[in-house]
């Protein structure tokens, strides 16, 4: 066992980390030792990157113990940079965290400053001076690299930077080239952001924290029509919408909700969350309240006004649209499904469920309805088609191609009073393979008056003994 971090009296008492835990009690017999638990700590930065949300949607992750966060645009926000960077790190000393932060050009500069140097804001005309005295392991560099360096003498990044290039790299490799180049702002480096950004984005900060569940609707109604001019800008609705809610304490809460049809109204917005609260129920702790609430827009699509007709057609698909808005936000995505067509021949193949949320409701005008030789054709295949094929027992089945006179079908006999068939589906030989047998299809009658689809998997003169199968049962 190891020491992988350590406090500051730890450190003035001589421990180092990396160091074994055996050594570091004969150093100092009153240690106190806490198991690491990388996952727990993993979960504490997540929650510390929502909490840091409420400066910039565009935060990530920097190792196992740091964020990245682009304030491209929102330092102004918060009164300057320089007040911006006291504002985060004072509210988290408040909370019992020690941090350390730095605001520069690149992440690169920035994250050396805030592990080797300390608190500040670094102008472009400065980088070379201040990263020159920094060690080179400010670069985020591998431990076995940095220990190379220093055996040829590199132990500062003002060493590399006098350094010729090409030798660096035919030892050392181009990786320590690019992070010198990041850290120098001479390289971009992108931040991934940890959670996907808003297309649109609206919040209200709070002079005094809110608990009640109407006074938080209330609120997210009153920031939906904010959103809405944005929308109507872009000639869109949103589909996809996440209220975010800051409790005074650090903790995020996120709350999501998809729409059938894209929309733009602050009622019918406000509405969706109220049944999203609903669900959500004793999981949505309060606490002391929420300070700050923010309505984003993840994903929006092209807006399509209709005026409805006298018969009221349009009011019909709004309140289909709803319903399916309303039902989907108390019992989640996956409860209403809608059955998309694929091309595909084999039955089980030819749908397949999707969420109805996923699919906005059709307004097809009647002149548009399928034909009424295909919609008759459709009626052929049965109501209801069982996902698995599930096994029959034959009596009496005529040879070659016949339907069979009786059958046991979960340990009940039917005898076929009337039979239509056989249909042939052959296999789609690049899926099920070139061998994949063929399939008979039959519609039977029962003398009980049921009607039952069942299929012949494969052919006798290809198989001696070919199986049964129930695929489908007609109303």
């Amino acid at each position: 066992m190891r020491l992988v971090a350590l406090e500051e009296e730890a450190e003035a008492a001589g421990l180092k980390c990396g160091q074994g835990l055996a050594e570091a009690r004969a150093i100092c017999p009153n240690l106190i030792v806490i198991e690491e638990d990388t996952s727990a700590d993993r979960r504490f930065l997540e929650a510390l990157g929502d909490w840091c949300d409420r400066y910039t949607p565009l935060v990530g992750l920097e190792g196992a113990d740091g964020l990245f966060l682009d304030i491209t645009g929102c330092a102004h926000l918060f009164g300057g940079e320089e007040a911006m960077l006291k504002d985060i790190l004072t509210r988290l000393n408040q909370m019992g965290m020690a941090v350390r932060g730095a605001i520069s050009a690149s992440p690169g500069l920035s994250s050396a400053i805030a592990r080797f140097d300390g608190d500040r804001i670094v102008g472009d005309d400065e980088r070379e001076a201040v990263l020159s005295p920094l060690p080179v392991a400010a670069l985020r560099l591998d431990d076995s690299t940095v220990q190379a360096l220093h055996k040829v003498g590199l132990k500062r990044i003002g060493d590399l930077m006098e350094a010729p290039r090409a030798p660096l790299a035919r030892r050392f490799g181009t990786r320590l080239l690019l992070r010198l180049d990041q850290a120098r702002g001479e390289d971009e480096e992108a931040i991934c952001p940890r959670r996907p950004v808003a297309q649109l984005s609206a919040e209200r900060r709070l002079m005094e924290p809110v608990v009640a569940e109407d006074d938080i609707l209330a609120l997210t109604a009153q920031v939906a029509h904010a959103l809405q001019p944005g929308l109507e800008a872009r000639g869109a609705g949103g589909r996809v919408f996440e209220l975010v809610l800051f409790r005074v304490d650090g903790k995020v809460f996120h709350l999501s909700a998809g729409t059938a049809r894209p929309l733009r109204d602050p009622n019918r917005i406000a509405r969706l969350f109220a049944e999203r609260l609903k669900a959500v129920g004793d999981e949505l702790d309060a606490g002391f309240g929420f300070e700050i609430l923010r309505l984003n827009v993840l994903h929006h699509e092209a807006f399509d006004s209709l005026q409805s007709d006298f018969a009221g057609n349009d009011r019909q698909q709004g309140s289909l649209a709803d319903f399916v808005n309303q039902v989907s936000a108390r019992l989640g995505p996956e409860c209403l499904r809608v059955h998309q067509l694929r091309e595909s021949h084999v039955p089980e193949r030819a749908v397949v469920p999707l969420p109805a949320l996923d699919h906005a409701t059709s307004r097809k005008p009647l002149p548009d309805a399928a034909p009424l030789a295909h919609r008759w054709a459709l009626r052929e295949r049965p109501l209801r088609l069982f996902e698995h094929p599930e096994p029959l027992e034959t009596f009496a089945v005529e040879i070659p191609d016949g339907p069979p006179m009786r059958f046991r079908w979960r340990r009940l006999t039917h005898t076929v009073l009337r039979a239509e068939g056989p249909e042939r589906i052959a296999a789609e030989w690049w899926v099920d393979g070139e061998t994949a047998p063929t399939r008979d299809y039959f519609r039977l009658e029962s003398e009980e008056g049921q009607r039952f689809w069942v299929y012949r998997q494969g052919l006798f003169d290809q198989l001696a003994s070919p199986r049964w199968f129930m695929h489908g049962i007609f109303a």
